[in-house]
């Protein structure tokens, strides 16, 4: 199936991607309830608009961006800048103040959110059971019969290489593979959808290695995968798409070809700029001999314009829209970075 185009209902964002048709998979959950085998189309993912407000900060302002089918989608910004928030709203933890999280074009609801994979940020697993008990458990939690969640366990700790520490706590694995086991948790109900907050975090290479090869074989099956993270490298690696966020906004979205190739964003360039180490880069991309120092989002006109060594008079008062600078690529920036 194609990928969604044109504005989203509330005319912001636009994504832009023709993938051609998915594999076909035997039909699961509410794909098999809807229908949804008779295409072998799996629904989008789709962030409307949202808003939260934490005190005086406003964590997201509407933030809007699809997940598509069969699609690795890589979630990128830095501490604070709403990556959690986002995610969580779409599981429901946090409610937003405004805005909508829609699943095949419909409010999502709780029949969908446990159809769910999540792994949270600050891990959700029970310390002192055992690594085949929990996961038995969370399976039969949404809704697996007992026989087949001990053969998604035996399956997933397999896939996973923890078949070893099945009858081990949590409490005394490696910190690798607690986190493995919490992957597990999140694939084992067999979910129609992957919500993954800094997925690779502390993993050794090969971890990461397995990791990344149980999300390219999900998106391969038509899953919609969304993770974050501050690894450029895997990003690169691993995504069809990258989105950029920063105080709560979508500053740059693009095909991942297109987004390393040509990044415009002065944000997004100073990450990688960072995370390379490259001095060169960033004065390459930039044309400045130093970053301005760090300070906070402003709330009028560009966010980023506090940090940004391009910022003009127009940037203070005007506040950017997500605007098509390509093919699929969308820039929140009044003077996109161009190639020199």
């Amino acid at each position: 199936g194609a990928g969604r185009a044109g504005p989203s209902p509330a005319g912001d964002l636009v994504t832009v991607r023709d993938r051609g048709p998915i594999a076909k998979s035997p039909p699961r959950g509410l794909l098999a309830a809807h229908g949804f085998w008779l295409t072998g189309w799996m629904p989008t993912l789709n962030l409307d608009r949202l808003d939260k407000q934490y005190g005086a900060v406003r964590a997201l302002r509407e933030l809007s961006f699809d997940v598509n089918e069969g699609e690795i989608l890589g979630f990128v910004g830095s501490n604070g800048a709403g990556k959690s928030t986002a995610m969580r709203i779409v599981l429901g933890v946090v409610n937003a103040d405004g805005g909508q999280v829609r699943w095949d074009g419909r409010p999502i609801d709780s029949d969908v959110r446990r159809r769910i994979g999540y792994m949270p940020e600050e891990r959700g697993l029970y310390p002192r059971m055992k690594v085949g008990e929990q996961l038995t458990y969370l399976a039969r939690l949404h809704g697996l019969s007992p026989d087949a969640a001990g053969e998604a366990m035996q399956r997933w700790t397999s896939v996973l290489g923890i078949d070893a520490r099945r009858d081990d706590e949590v409490i005394k694995l490696s910190l690798g593979n607690q986190q493995r086991v919490q992957l597990a948790a999140a694939l084992v109900h067999e979910p129609d959808l992957l919500v993954l907050d800094e997925p690779f975090s502390g993993l050794d290479p090969v971890a990461v290695d397995v990791m990344s090869g149980v999300l390219r074989t999900q998106a391969e099956a038509g899953v919609p995968v969304m993770f974050s993270s501050h690894q450029l490298d895997l990003v690169e690696r691993l995504c069809d798409r990258v989105a950029i966020i920063y105080a709560g906004e979508i500053m740059e979205i693009a095909d991942r070809e297109e987004f390393f190739d040509n990044p415009q964003h002065p944000y997004t360039v100073l990450l990688m700029a960072a995370f390379a180490q490259n001095e060169r880069l960033r004065r390459y991309w930039l044309g400045e001999d130093k970053v301005r120092e760090h300070s906070g989002p402003s709330s009028v006109g560009c966010a980023f314009q506090n940090r940004c060594v391009r910022v003009q008079e127009r940037c203070r008062g005007e506040h950017p829209a997500l605007t098509e600078r390509g093919a699929g690529h969308f820039v929140r920036c009044h003077f996109p970075v161009e190639r020199p």
